[in-house]
């Protein structure tokens, strides 16, 4: 049997096993073998009677737990069981905070070890309180796009938001005696960087390695929450455009519910202590949304893609986010997510983390990544409507560029021109060389 997550074989014991131990009672417990290769088999170890008196006080005194010392024996040849369980307060060798995670043993060090001790002791960050930032500095807008939101979905009823909004935040459980929570302020509060610096979103469109353009939007997580998504779609993608008979049909290259899943699982998991903003880098063939967390402990990129349960990084921002009905509270969001990829037609999502990061990748839907309006059209529309669409984009387009465009004679463009005009959807204005055409919408 190979090492794992709750086995280690060592042929000797030595006293720095003893961060081995460390390791199982701080993750999900585990058996050490002394007196075994690292493929199981016994090879006995030497003064076992000893050991099985020295360990455990080792143990008791250097990590203040108790641990199960058993001895056994196989084909004559002696070997130590040390069974380690689980401990729901942190345990330290000398100081040191050691984890296990798989078939290692890791130290913990800089945040890591800070998300362990709050994970432990039941703290989270977004729960602490402040005290330079109270309910009445708060913002209108936020407020009104929760209660918008949170009335939309049904997550809450109209009775119970038409109340102030210090009433509000305290049934959000946002306040503690008096004193706002981080998390209420990275909610309702415009200004969420004088909390936290970099608690904002940082938005690029890349060719290759090159930046072409990019905006940042700032505000409450509500008011993130509320124009991210928009902007990605008006501003930085282009939809496919395809007719099914008369109705326009635009396919965006990246799964718009998919999208806004993954920004909101950003925006709520983000470690805001790192100071660094949700950056989603976006280009012809991929979408980057990346954010500063942290997995919890013993979990895996592949744990992500599984079943699992709901262990949101900050659970009071998680809350908000679920009663504005953005988020379930199920652990299903990543399962959506692949979902509404599939639904598009585009391939699942990848996970990729990366210790204190961590990034979703969306790979574009290739027959969607190519606008143009006038090579996207069936053949069941008919010249009427390509024209139209033509006509729409640029009303002093001239009649070769149609018809190179629409790859037909310029007498078909002639002819589907003057019937446009006697339904009275088009009139030309100015003359040939300088005009234009005025569209008429409501022209039957």
């Amino acid at each position: 049997m190979a090492e794992s997550q709750n086995i280690e074989w060592k042929e000797s014991w030595r006293d720095e096993y003893l961060k081995w131990i460390c390791g199982f009672a701080n993750a999900q417990g585990g058996k050490i073998y002394i007196g075994t290769r690292d493929d199981g088999t016994v090879t006995g170890v030497k003064n076992a009677r000893k050991l099985l008196e020295d360990i455990p006080n080792k143990i008791q005194n250097k990590l203040g737990i108790v641990a199960d010392v058993n001895l056994f024996t196989k084909d004559g040849l002696d070997y130590i069981e040390i069974v380690v369980n689980p401990c729901s307060f942190p345990v330290n060798y000398d100081g040191e905070y050691h984890y296990r995670s798989g078939s290692t043993k890791q130290q913990l060090r800089g945040n890591a070890l800070t998300n362990f001790l709050m994970a432990k002791t039941g703290l989270k960050w977004d729960a602490a309180t402040i005290s330079n930032i109270g309910i009445d500095d708060l913002d209108k807008e936020s407020f009104d796009i929760f209660r918008r939101e949170a009335l939309r979905s049904g997550r809450m009823e109209k009775i119970d938001l038409d109340i102030p909004n210090a009433e509000l935040l305290e049934k959000l459980d946002l306040v503690v005696d008096g004193k706002l929570k981080r998390a209420g302020a990275l909610c309702f509060y415009r200004e969420p960087e004088k909390v936290i610096g970099g608690c904002y979103v940082k938005i690029g469109k890349f060719e290759g390695s090159e930046l072409l353009y990019q905006d940042e939007v700032h505000g409450s997580l509500l008011i993130m929450a509320d124009r991210v998504i928009d902007l990605i779609y008006l501003k930085y993608l282009k939809a496919a455009i395809s007719y099914y008979k008369e109705t326009r049909v635009e396919t965006y290259p990246f799964a718009r519910d998919a999208v806004r899943e993954a920004v909101y699982n950003a925006l709520i998991h983000c470690n805001w202590a790192d100071n660094v903003p949700v950056q989603i880098r976006i280009e012809d063939d991929a979408m980057f949304i990346s954010n500063c967390s942290m997995l919890p402990f013993g979990w895996t990129a592949e744990t992500l893609l599984g079943s699992h349960v709901s262990k949101p990084y900050n659970p009071d921002i998680a809350r908000v986010f679920y009663r504005a009905g953005y988020i379930e509270s199920w652990g299903r969001g990543i399962q959506k997510i692949r979902d509404a990829c599939k639904n598009l037609g585009a391939k699942d999502p990848e996970y990729i983390v990366h210790g204190e990061d961590i990034m979703v990748k969306f790979i574009a839907l290739q027959s969607a990544k190519v606008p143009n309006v006038t090579k996207d059209v069936t053949k069941d529309v008919t010249i009427e409507i390509k024209l139209m669409e033509l006509l729409k984009e640029n009303a002093s387009i001239t009649t070769s560029e149609m018809a190179e465009q629409l790859s037909v004679n310029r007498r078909t463009i002639q002819r589907g021109l003057v019937t446009l005009k006697g339904e009275g959807k088009i009139e030309r204005k100015g003359g040939r060389r300088y005009g234009y055409w005025e569209i008429h919408d409501n022209a039957k």
